[in-house]
C-alpha cells in the first residue's frame, strides 16, 4: 500500500485461476484499515472462488481472519489441533532465541482461532492456510503472505475435496503462447487485426514485456480450430521475429541451444553490471553450459580481467564496438567459454555526451564461428536501459547460435 513493495501473490493466484478453468475477475489491494478490510472480503467472498494472502501473523494488525469472519456471518473459535501445532513451531523458536515461551503465547492463539467450518490446510512458520466453504460451494481460501511461503501451501488448497468439488464444475480453457523479439507491439498488434482479430472463443492478449512481445491466445473449449486459423493467418508477416511458442524466459533457451551443440558461454559486463549472468544463473542447472562472468565497470578491470589493449580504450572510448568486441574476446579466452557476449554503454542519467548519449550500447556476441554486433539506443531510465540492454544481449546470443554458417544476425 506504501509503494514499498511489488504485489507477486495477485498475478500468481490470477495465473494459477486461469490455468484451472477460473475466470481471473480482480485483483485487489488492500491494507491493514478494518473497515477497507471489511469491505474487500464482502465483495470478494461473492464470487465462485476468494484467493486471499496476508494478514495470518501473530500482532494486532493481522486482521483477516476476522475480517473474513465478519464477512461470512461466522463465528471465531480456536482450533484446539491447530492450536498444538502452532504451539511446537512457536516453542521451538523460543527455545532458539532463548526467549520465554509466554512472549508468543497470545500470538499462538491468536493464529489457531478461525472462523466456524474453516479447515486448516498446512502451515508456514506459523501462518496457518484455510479454506472456508460457503453459500452451496463457494470457496474462500487464505494464504500467508510471503510469496515462497503461499506457493508452498497453494497446493495443499488445491487437495481438498471442496476445492476439487468446485473444479469439478469448471472446464480449463486451452492456451497457445507466441514470444516476438525484435518486432513493434503495433506491428503485432496489426497483424492480429489483419487476421481477423480475437473472438468466436478465442481471446488474445498482447503485452510488451521485457522488451519482448508476448501473445497468449486463450482458447474456449471447441474453439481450437478457431485459434489454428487465427494463428496461421497472423503469423506470417511478423514469423521472422517469433522466437518461441513456450513460456521459457530467453535465458533458458540460450541455456538449451548451448547444451544442444555443447557450447559454454561467459559474459563480460560493464552498463549491465552483471545482469545477463544473473539471468543465466536464476535458472537450475545452469553451470554445465555458464561458467563465469567478468563485471568490468572501470577501463582497468577491462585491461586486467579482460585483456582490453589501453591505447584501445584511448582510441574508441570505454562505450564503443571496438571494446565491446574486444570484452567478449578477452572473455572467451580468459574464462575458456566457447561463446561470450559483451556488453558496454551509458545507462545514465549522467554520463552522455552530444556523440554518445545516454542509452547508447554496444554488444557483441562472439563464437567458435566469428561474431555478431549490435549498437542500439535505448530510451528510458537508468533500470530500464539495463534491463532492454540484457535481454537484448541473450538475444543476440541466440541469434548467434541458431543462425547457418553463411546467414547474417
Amino acid at each position: 500500500m506504501r509503494g514499498e513493495r511489488t504485489d507477486r501473490n495477485g498475478p500468481f493466484l490470477a495465473s494459477e485461476a486461469l490455468r484451472l478453468g477460473l475466470e481471473p475477475a480482480r485483483i485487489v489491494i488492500v491494507g491493514d484499515n478494518p473497515d477497507e478490510l471489511a469491505a474487500a472480503m464482502a465483495e470478494g467472498v461473492r464470487a465462485e472462488a476468494c484467493l486471499v494472502s496476508g494478514g495470518l501473523g501473530p500482532t494486532h494488525d493481522d486482521r483477516t481472519v476476522e475480517m473474513l469472519a465478519r464477512a461470512l456471518g461466522r463465528g471465531l473459535d480456536v482450533d484446539e489441533e491447530l492450536e498444538r501445532r502452532i504451539e511446537a513451531v512457536s516453542r521451538a523458536a523460543a527455545e532458539r532465541l532463548k526467549r520465554p515461551y509466554a512472549d508468543f503465547q497470545a500470538g499462538v492463539t491468536k493464529q489457531a482461532t478461525i472462523p466456524d467450518g474453516a479447515i486448516p490446510i498446512g502451515l508456514a512458520g506459523t501462518a496457518p492456510g484455510l479454506l472456508v466453504e460457503h453459500d452451496g460451494g463457494k470457496l474462500v481460501v487464505v494464504l500467508p503472505g510471503p510469496p515462497s511461503e503461499l506457493r508452498r501451501l497453494w497446493p495443499n488448497a488445491l487437495e481438498t475435496d471442496a476445492f476439487r468439488a468446485l473444479l469439478a464444475r469448471t472446464q480449463p480453457p486451452g492456451r497457445r503462447v507466441l514470444r516476438f523479439f525484435g518486432v513493434s507491439e503495433s506491428a503485432v498488434a496489426r497483424a492480429l487485426a489483419d487476421a481477423g482479430g480475437d473472438g468466436g472463443g478465442v481471446e488474445a492478449t498482447i503485452c510488451a514485456r521485457d522488451f519482448e512481445i508476448h501473445v497468449d491466445l486463450v482458447v474456449d473449449p471447441g474453439a481450437e480450430e478457431r485459434a489454428e486459423t487465427l494463428e496461421a493467418a497472423m503469423l506470417p508477416p511478423i514469423e521472422r521475429w517469433l522466437y518461441s511458442r513456450d513460456e521459457r524466459p530467453i535465458e533458458e533457451h540460450v541455456l538449451a541451444l548451448l547444451r544442444a551443440r555443447g557450447l559454454s558461454m561467459a559474459t563480460a559486463e560493464s552498463e549491465t553490471g552483471g545482469l545477463v549472468a544473473a539471468r543465466l544463473t536464476s535458472i537450475p542447472g545452469a553451470s554445465d553450459a555458464f561458467v563465469g562472468s567478468v563485471v568490468a565497470y572501470s577501463n582497468e578491470v577491462k585491461e586486467a580481467a579482460l585483456g582490453v589493449a589501453a591505447e584501445l580504450l584511448a582510441e574508441h572510448g570505454a562505450v564503443s564496438a571496438e571494446v565491446a568486441e574486444a570484452m567478449a574476446c578477452g572473455a572467451r579466452e580468459r574464462l575458456g567459454a566457447d561463446v561470450a557476449i559483451a556488453v558496454t554503454g551509458i545507462a545514465g542519467p549522467g554520463g552522455g555526451t552530444e556523440e554518445k548519449p545516454v542509452g547508447l550500447v554496444y554488444l557483441h556476441a562472439e563464437g567458435p564461428e566469428g561474431g555478431v554486433a549490435r549498437e542500439l539506443t535505448f530510451p528510458g531510465d537508468r533500470e530500464s536501459i539495463r534491463a532492454r540492454s540484457a535481454v537484448t544481449a541473450l538475444h543476440l546470443v541466440r541469434r548467434l547460435l541458431t543462425r547457418t554458417r553463411d546467414e547474417a544476425v
